[in-house]
């Protein structure tokens, strides 16, 4: 090697030697590397140098050079993380099964699995229009009060209807966090919390990783049956529901008028709470949506909680806590030790957003594409697979809830229709228990544009027929 040779190349070579060597093993002296490598000694000092700032090498003046200890994680090495089995002894964490993504799924694949709109569907002009101008306000960075902006939290009162304050609302950070904020706010670990069965699974993984038990509630056509609550009450001496009154995850049920009442009478009887999950509020096919449980609730029964990630972006991580009474104060106080507050550029662009008549355009749009959706994924069901039994046409929602024929399962038929192209929920994870009968969730929202829908029936129609034993 000349004087010309680069540092990068001396480098290249002097790793190739460390990694014969062990940790604390002294390199050859620069006046060696000289003359073995014909290279000056400023290409020498600059390569060593340079994996002394990788961490290959430590210099020791008036020492030398040498190998320096092992890292973890080194590509050379194989980490050993068995130390962990013991340090986490006595710290159980297994929330069971979250709800499916398709955020991995592979190029091709036909999505009818997942919970979020399709970027088509998503208002990204209004959402930029309302972050630039966000972005544009003179406190934009500065620090957001810890409930949440005023105007946001005024915004979500009104939303919720007459009766709720400002002072009511608790601004949080989307709705999947703001459930293991309420799990642990309400119920010490080891508590029952009663569900609907079937339910929403995220909630499960959230409750189970507050280390509560949740409790089956099955529900019917008109939803969960407030006598066999008010039984289930009785039996757990639970003190906490969780419930979708409104376009129900995964079922779309809506809770019947004269149940909406007796199900907050049976918990107020039980001196127990009741999570309103109000998730898909915005999420209407066309028709009049209920009046949340919350509005007609005097008593502090209901927490009610709502987000803005459905309707427009899984990336608008803004919802809102709705409670009264000595729960808020303990919320609050839990905001403090868990996060301080929502970060303010985003409720800026939270309260942009939903104070112009871009936001109700949008809702108008939506409803119409999800309800074409919904009938085009449901006649091309009907057409391909009819012995699929539908368990109604959702008012509202994401999704479709389908009865599998006795001679298939859930998991074989998920497994098939990926090979075939086709993502799909197994409906065994929105089950607290074990299932009565296999059932598949299926959206009509992920998908790119409405011709996939009637694809993806296909390929799930040819899907089941390899799938079926001879």
């Amino acid at each position: 090697m000349n004087d010309g040779s680069s540092i990068k190349a001396l480098a290249a070579i002097l790793r190739s030697e460390i990694a014969g060597l062990a940790p604390g093993d002294r390199l050859s002296s620069s006046r060696d590397l000289i003359a073995r490598h014909g290279v000056g000694p400023v290409t020498v000092s600059r390569a060593i140098a340079q994996l002394a700032a990788e961490g290959v090498v430590v210099t020791r003046p008036g020492s030398g050079t040498y190998v320096a200890p092992r890292r973890p994680g080194r590509a050379d090495e194989a980490s050993d993380t068995s130390w962990q089995a013991v340090a986490l002894a006595g710290r159980d964490y297994d929330p069971g099964e979250a709800d499916d993504s398709s955020e991995h799924l592979r190029d091709g694949v036909l999505t009818l699995s997942g919970g979020y709109l399709h970027e088509s569907l998503q208002p990204t002009k209004a959402l930029g229009a309302a972050l630039a101008r966000a972005a544009r306000r003179p406190d934009a960075w500065h620090r957001a009060p810890a409930a949440g902006l005023a105007p946001l939290r005024a915004i979500f009162a009104r939303q919720a209807g007459s009766g709720v304050g400002p002072e009511d609302v608790l601004v949080t950070g989307g709705g999947q966090g703001a459930l293991s904020m309420l799990f642990r706010a309400i119920a010490g670990p080891g508590s029952p919390v009663l569900v609907e069965s079937p339910t929403y699974p995220g909630a499960l993984a959230a409750a189970r990783a507050a280390g509560l038990r949740p409790v089956p509630v099955p529900m019917d056509e008109d939803g969960i049956r407030p006598d066999l609550l008010a039984e289930a009450f009785a039996m757990t001496g639970a003190r906490l529901l969780y419930c979708q009154p409104t376009f129900h995850n995964p079922t779309g049920t809506v809770l019947a008028p004269e149940r909406r009442r007796q199900v907050v009478d049976v918990a107020r009887a039980a001196g127990a709470f009741v999570i309103e999950d109000d998730f898909a509020r915005h999420l209407g096919h066309g028709r009049t949506v209920p009046r949340p449980l919350l509005a007609d609730d005097r008593d502090g029964t209901v927490v009610h909680l709502t987000s803005l990630t459905k309707p427009a972006s899984p990336s608008l991580r803004i919802g809102a806590v709705i409670a009264r009474g000595p729960v808020m104060r303990r919320l609050r106080a839990m905001r403090r030790v868990d996060d301080f507050f929502i970060a303010r550029p985003l409720q800026e662009a939270a309260v942009e957003l939903l104070s112009t008549p871009a936001w109700d355009r949008h809702l108008r749009t939506l409803s119409t594409a999800l309800r074409d959706r919904r009938a085009t994924l449901a006649d091309a069901l009907a057409r391909e697979l009819p012995d699929w039994t539908l368990a109604g046409l959702p008012a509202g929602g994401l999704h479709l809830w389908l009865r599998l024929p006795p001679a298939l399962t859930d998991a074989v038929v998920a497994d098939a229709a990926r090979a075939h192209g086709v993502s799909v929920n197994a409906g065994h994870r929105y089950f607290p228990a074990e299932p009565p009968t296999a059932h598949l969730r299926l959206g009509f929202a992920a998908a790119a544009a409405p011709s996939e829908l009637t694809e993806a029936a296909r390929r799930l129609a040819t899907a089941v027929r390899t799938s079926r034993p001879d």
